[in-house]
Formats: structure tokens, sequence, C-alpha cells
């Protein structure tokens, strides 16, 4: 068997190139970009590693001896996983290895909002020295926290906050009532938006979500709210989020996911004095890395061993 690594950003390649040594594959390394720089890299490859490439029925048309797609995360969204399907090629990807981070960073960056220290930090480093300088605060105790999308992610951050908030509310019409922790209050997404003084996105990017945080919802958020978002950027409509933290209708967002990463370093949404960002890194941690890597460059050898991925997203033929 013969492989792609369509692109990564890792430091180095050890750990797949050494899962692939053990079961005799062959791997070919490049950085693609488009579906055009993955076409001409996966020559004889049956399978594709990928992490930001483009991957859609083009690719699969011009090489039809792709049978199966890893992709490093437990999104997929650079898979089309229609064509996919329509070309009976397997998707798999890593859904479970960074369940943990990605909420303690949620809730690190909620905190962080609602108690001021980004904003804080800030002021101190300019000269300014007061409790008051970076606005009024509201006792976290007292507050509601939303969730939308109570998934693996959704379930941990709200297993984590309710020790801190109030109230802990969420919006997921896909999971059933029975799926719902004790003390997790189910509401409506306009009910989310309106009762929380801070909501947190977990969802995944489909048709459904994409855009979905937009100004209809986020007016009907509360004077002061926050907005925290580990999940992907084009969930956000970053023009919408913008112009209500103009008109200080939010008290900050956090966005650890943008529509286009990494973004300029002169955009609105970099030099907003209420955004809080990180760099795409709510997954992050050293184990959390490493198992990432693991389990999406496993399906592959599971594939080759066994006629399917450990983690099946799109079953192939």
């Amino acid at each position: 068997m013969k492989i792609l690594i369509t692109d990564y950003d890792f430091p180095d390649l050890e750990l797949e190139q050494a899962l692939y040594r053990a079961a005799d594959i062959e791997v070919v390394v490049a950085q693609c970009r488009t579906e055009e720089d993955v076409i001409a890299a996966a020559a004889g490859c049956q399978g594709l590693l990928v992490q930001y490439a483009p991957i859609n029925a083009k690719v699969f048309a011009a090489r039809p001896e792709i049978r199966i797609v890893s992709r490093y995360g437990a999104g997929f969204d650079t898979v089309n996983t229609a064509d996919a399907k329509a070309h009976g090629v397997w998707v798999g990807n890593s859904p479970d290895y960074g369940v943990g981070e990605v909420a303690t960073h949620a809730l690190a960056m909620t905190l962080s909002l609602l108690r001021h220290i980004a904003f804080y930090d800030r002021d101190v480093k300019a000269g300014k020295w007061h409790f008051t300088s970076a606005g009024k605060m509201q006792r976290v105790a007292d507050m509601t926290v939303g969730i939308l999308g109570l998934g693996r992610i959704g379930k941990r951050m709200a297993h984590i906050s309710r020790n801190s908030f109030k109230r802990v509310i969420a919006c997921d019409p896909y999971i059933i009532d029975g799926d719902f922790p004790a003390y997790v209050e189910r509401v409506s997404k306009e009910e989310l938006f309106a009762q929380a003084d801070a909501i947190s996105l977990h969802v995944p990017l489909t048709d459904e979500t994409r855009g979905m945080v937009n100004a209809s919802v986020l007016g009907l958020m509360k004077p002061g709210s926050v907005l925290v978002n580990t999940a992907r950027g084009a969930v956000v409509q970053i023009d919408d989020l913008l112009a209500v933290l103009d008109a200080g209708r939010l008290d900050g967002a956090a966005l650890d996911v943008l529509p286009m990463e990494p973004p300029a370093t002169d955009s609105r949404i970099v030099q907003h004095p209420r955004v809080l960002l990180s760099p795409h890194a709510a997954f992050y941690s050293v184990i959390a890395e490493k198992e990432l890597r693991r389990k999406a460059a496993q399906n592959l050898v599971d594939w080759a061993r066994n006629g399917r991925p450990s983690y099946v997203v799109i079953s192939g033929e």
C-alpha cells in the first residue's frame, strides 16, 4: 500500500512514519494547498492522510485509486463526504482525541472574559492600575452558561462549568432528552441566546451550522454577555459579531477559530479591544497531539489490514 500525507503543521512526522514502517506501507509527504496539488502528489496512492488540504470529487475523479481518506481532527469539513460516498471512498477521523483540552480551553476563555483577565492584563501593561479599569463585572456564580451543541465536548464543558455557574443550559436538537445530563436544562436556540450570560459553541461545521451565529441570534443576547467559539470559525458571522461588539451589546468574545486562519494582523477581529484570540489551539496538549496523530494515521493501517478504518465517518466500498 502507498499513501500520501497531503499536508501537516507538526514539527515532524516521525510518529506517523514509524506506524507505517511497521505496517510496510509506503509514504509520500507533501504540503498540498489545492486539489491540483493533491492530484499531482497522490499518483499511485490508495490512501490520504489529510490536515487542511481540500479533498473532493475533483480529487477522486482524477485519482480513482484513492480508496480511503483519514483526517487529522474530529471535524472533517475539508473532506467533501458526499463526494467520497459517491465514489465509494472510506472517510475516517480522530473523533475523541482532545475532548478535555477543548472543553477546558473553552471554560478558560469564558472565565477570562467574565473576569476581564485579558483586559486587565492589557490595561496594566498600558499603565492603568484600578479594579474598574476593564468595566463593571458581575458575579459568575449568579450567571447562566449556555452551550450550543451537546456532543462529547459540549457535555464535558457542561460538566466542568456546573460548579462555577448558577445554571447550565444547552441546545442540541440531535440529542434525546435522556442524553442530557441532569444538571443541564434543555432550551431552544433562541432561548439559549436570550437567557445565557456566556455562550460556548460546540457544533461541527455543516451546511446547517455554517454562519448560524449571525445578527439574528446575536441580537437576542443579553447586554454585557459574552460569546466563546472553540468549534469552527465559519459557524460565526464575523461581521455580525463585530457589529454587536462595536455597539456595546456584548462585553467580549473569545475565538480560538476563525473563518480565515491565520487572520491578517491588521484585521478588525484581531485589533478589536474586546476580542480574546488563540491560534486554533484549544485541542492542544502534548498528549492530545500524539493521540490525534496516532488515531488518524492508524485509520489507514487498519484499512490496509482489515478493510475498514477504526473511526468511520463514511463507509466505502
